[in-house]
């Protein structure tokens, strides 16, 4: 299991895209998330398929498994340099995630089989009691010179929004060891 120990609260410069919203911890609360998302990289101009999926995973997960009534999920989406961040909060502090082979006849226990599938590196952050944030990061496709982004590949839009570039992208939030692509 992959764990960081820096507090999931990140404070996000005014360079920095990001988009942050609670939701009910509720199956409509996870779509919501997964719909959101998929607005949201639309004006950004990236890609939509294996970040809006990696959110419907994370997402669900904390209507499931994070829940706690009266008490929201929180999703956080913010691009540093040509990397992607995604971030799930719960207050299931006391239910960590565990990477394990699903059962064959199971209905659920691949959402993190398909994060790890999916994401460049993903991993788990215990935050201030009780909380925890599940993240994963996907590394973007280069926008090509002189080509239109039509949403489905590219790079952020310059009339959207502002990214620094690589070598001067501030740092993503401390971490231990993360679960590479696997």
């Amino acid at each position: 299991m992959n764990q960081e120990m820096a507090a999931p609260e990140i404070q996000l410069g005014g360079n920095i895209p990001h988009f942050s919203v609670r939701l009910s911890p509720t199956p409509r609360g996870a779509r919501l998330a997964r719909l959101l998302t998929e607005q949201q990289l639309r004006t950004w101009e990236l890609p939509l398929e294996t970040p809006t999926q990696i959110v419907a995973e994370l997402a669900a997960n904390a209507a499931t498994h994070g829940r706690v009534p009266g008490r929201d999920f929180q999703l956080l989406l913010y691009v540093v340099g040509g990397t992607l961040r995604i971030e799930v909060t719960d207050t299931r502090g006391d239910r960590l995630p565990r990477l394990s082979p699903p059962d064959d006849e199971g209905e659920s226990g691949r959402g993190l089989v398909l994060v790890a599938a999916l994401a460049d590196r993903w991993g788990v952050t215990e935050g201030r009691h009780p909380r925890k944030t599940v993240w994963a990061e996907i590394a973007l496709p280069a926008p090509e010179p002189d080509a239109p982004c039509s949403g489905a590949t590219g790079g952020l839009s310059p009339r959207n929004s502002r990214v620094k570039e690589p070598h001067q992208a501030p740092p993503l939030p401390p971490t231990a060891p993360t679960h590479p692509r696997g």
